[in-house]
């Protein structure tokens, strides 16, 4: 799961994509925001749901990704809604993700965008392999188990 450095600046988080995706490995990506983005985003108004991480030209961009404007802006101040946002990565790790793009069945999903520390947006993403109607099953049934396995433990104790 995420550290708790991460739950506490989290802006937006895609609680769909552990149950539509096998995430096989995690990582931080930094995120070229415009100035009215930034302050959309610590409102926590954003959406990452339908969102994915693609190539253009030889670098990753967000695409997708929902920040709404940011209402105190002026019209002229204002970003475009849902306009593909490049992402920061260090050059070994970008070239791994575009060879795992090219593979067949693979895609880059954000899980989550959060503020650091340092009050800079990041967005971690999930390399992500999809699931089969029966794997969503199995992982419902498995949720399924351990909610009523943890009511079970707390009304009997």
């Amino acid at each position: 799961m995420a550290d708790k450095d991460e739950q506490r600046g989290t802006v937006a988080q895609n609680r769909r994509a552990r149950f539509d995706y096998f995430i096989d490995e995690t990582l931080e990506a930094g995120i070229v925001l415009a100035g009215t983005e930034v302050k959309s985003l610590r409102s926590g108004r954003a959406s990452i749901t339908e969102s994915y991480a693609g190539e253009q030209a030889g670098e990753l961009f967000l695409v997708n990704a929902f920040i709404p404007e940011y209402q105190l802006a002026g019209r002229w101040l204002q970003h475009e809604t849902k306009r593909p946002r490049k992402l920061l990565l260090k050059r070994r790790e970008m070239g791994k993700l575009l060879i795992a793009i090219r593979r067949e069945g693979v895609t880059i999903v954000p899980l989550s965008i959060y503020f650091n520390d340092r009050g800079i947006a990041k967005v971690r993403l999930g390399l992500a392999r999809g699931k089969r109607m029966t794997d969503k099953r199995e992982t419902q049934k498995e949720r399924d188990w351990q909610r009523d396995k943890a009511r079970l433990m707390r009304n009997r104790g």
